[in-house]
């Protein structure tokens, strides 16, 4: 078991018994940046699903109102006009043949991977490298397009992707402790209104069974549903 620290200890003393409204609970977490560093902060939504279920799987992707509060480093596969286009929407990096090299070689320096569908081809074979880090371009998950300009902006100005884990828990980074309340409050009403919008026919009983936000270097904050 991680030891706690004393800092982390008198924290979780000031989490309430009951679950908080969401604006009572982002006020909380903001009283919990005392660190010299601006802390990420994260949604965990719990799902009434199977996630044993192919037809139970919630994932995806959209763009927060505010973005995230970093600037997230973008790979594209692409040759020709889509390269182009590719490299003026702000890609920080765009290949093919050579980039899939250096990936099979142990380059990993970026956040988001974007391919055309005419690339895929070429990028399956990364399946092994970039599927357990979540970094594989997915047709469901928008990063595999024959847009690439338009993927390319919208990871640039704070689209984040989700897929639910094997507890049938979903995560995603909504923005950072330093955001303005009411920034913040927008990007998690969002997300969470964009997750009810997903839920799978499929699924029976109660949909979202608890969300939580935390930081960082923070306990979490159950948020009342």
């Amino acid at each position: 078991m991680v030891k706690q620290s004393k800092r982390y200890r008198a924290l979780a003393g000031k989490l309430p018994a009951e679950p908080l409204n969401l604006k009572d609970a982002i006020v909380l977490l903001k009283s919990f940046d005392t660190t010299k560093f601006d802390q990420t902060v994260e949604i965990a939504m719990r799902l009434g699903i199977d996630p044993k279920q192919a037809d139970q799987l919630v994932r995806g992707a959209l763009v927060l109102p505010h973005g995230i509060g970093k600037i997230q480093r973008v790979i594209v596969f692409a040759k020709g006009d889509n390269a182009v286009a590719a490299q003026e929407a702000g890609a920080d990096e765009v290949g093919a043949e050579d980039m899939a090299k250096k990936i099979k070689d142990g380059w990993l320096d970026f956040d988001v991977c974007i391919a055309s569908p005419d690339m895929m081809g070429l990028v399956g074979p990364l399946g092994r490298v970039l599927g357990p880090r979540g970094l594989m371009p997915s047709p469901r998950a928008g990063t595999v397009t024959p847009d690439v300009a338009r993927v390319v902006k919208e990871y640039k100005a704070g689209k984040v992707e989700f897929r639910n884990d094997p507890a049938g828990i979903v995560h995603a980074v909504v923005g950072r402790l330093g955001f303005d309340a009411g920034k913040l409050q927008d990007n998690i009403q969002s997300f969470i209104d964009h997750i009810n919008g997903l839920k799978p026919q499929a699924a029976k009983g109660t949909y979202v069974r608890s969300v939580n936000l935390s930081a960082t270097m923070s306990p979490g904050v159950q948020v009342a549903l």
